[in-house]
């Protein structure tokens, strides 16, 4: 019963650690490699034609960028194919970004749907990140319906800090993509997730549209150690339970095997020693 809760808390243990790595690596980061790694995710973004498409057949949103995966996968790449972080303040979502948007990618924290913008900002940019619901060993974006309009998420990569107010909520079918392509001189990002909650049918996304000037708590925010996961309440609790069955075994005391006439053994005395009453001296 305490496994979803236990999970979900070492994840976020591991994802906070992964966030403070990457962290680290921004820090000792001259800036001069930090604005050129930033420059390289601008021109990847303007050599995009629409955001994202769904292939015959599929049901799945898919880049319409650069084909080349490689390229891709080396621009704002601070190890392990992290490329930021992910603040949603309002939901306690602190979770780092990673290139893509592969089964594993999506079990360990937000992938980046190739083929749309990186978030680095622009206008005429639109950035899609995903996030799973409903693992068993993860909270990831479980809380992702409770944004509001008016709501703020907060990106950090590569020491850019780029703060998003939602402007949007809605429920769209898999290949209802129209509303993940760029809009001209906008600077949007979207958050996706599936839903309804263990079904999938359909997309859950949140609309952001970038805060300009950056807010300045955002900024002195900005490679923060994660807040989250708080205190593990849930070993008190389980520690609580045990005790608690300790006592009862204790008070009540441990059953005793009752020995039967037919379990017995009738054992005889001699100068030799004790033996069972099959055993002869002999064989003593």
């Amino acid at each position: 019963m305490g496994y979803p809760s236990v999970a979900s808390w070492f994840a976020q243990y591991n994802q906070s650690r992964v966030i403070e790595a990457l962290d680290g690596v921004v820090d000792d980061g001259p800036p001069e490699r930090l604005a050129a790694e930033i420059k390289r995710a601008v021109e990847f973004n303007d050599q995009l034609i629409s955001g994202a498409l769904v292939s015959p057949g599929s049901n799945i949103p898919q880049g319409d960028g650069p084909g080349d995966a490689v390229a891709y996968g080396s621009i704002l790449d601070a190890g392990a194919g992290m490329i930021g972080r992910l603040r949603i303040p309002a939901i306690q979502v602190d979770l780092p970004i990673y290139h893509g948007t592969t089964d594993a990618v999506l079990e360990k924290g937000v992938g980046h749907l190739q083929g749309t913008s990186f978030p680095v900002g622009g206008g005429s940019q639109h950035s899609v990140l995903t996030a799973h619901r409903g693992l068993p060993s993860a909270t990831l974006f479980n809380d992702l319906q409770n944004l509001k309009v008016g709501d703020t998420f907060t990106i950090e990569t590569f020491g850019t800090v780029l703060t998003y107010r939602v402007r949007e909520t809605q429920t769209i079918e898999p290949d209802e993509t129209q509303a993940l392509v760029p809009q001209f001189g906008q600077d949007l990002v979207t958050l996706v997730t599936c839903t309804p909650l263990g079904i999938n049918t359909h997309r859950y996304l949140v609309t952001g549209e970038r805060i300009l000037p950056t807010p300045a708590i955002d900024l002195q925010r900005a490679g923060e150690r994660p807040e989250i996961p708080g205190f593990p309440w849930w070993s008190v609790i389980l520690g609580g339970a045990c005790v608690g069955w300790l006592a009862l075994v204790v008070s009540t005391g441990f059953p005793r095997r009752r020995v039967g006439p037919q379990n017995r053994k009738v054992e005889h005395s001699t100068s030799s020693g004790i033996f069972p009453e099959s055993a002869s001296l002999n064989q003593a």
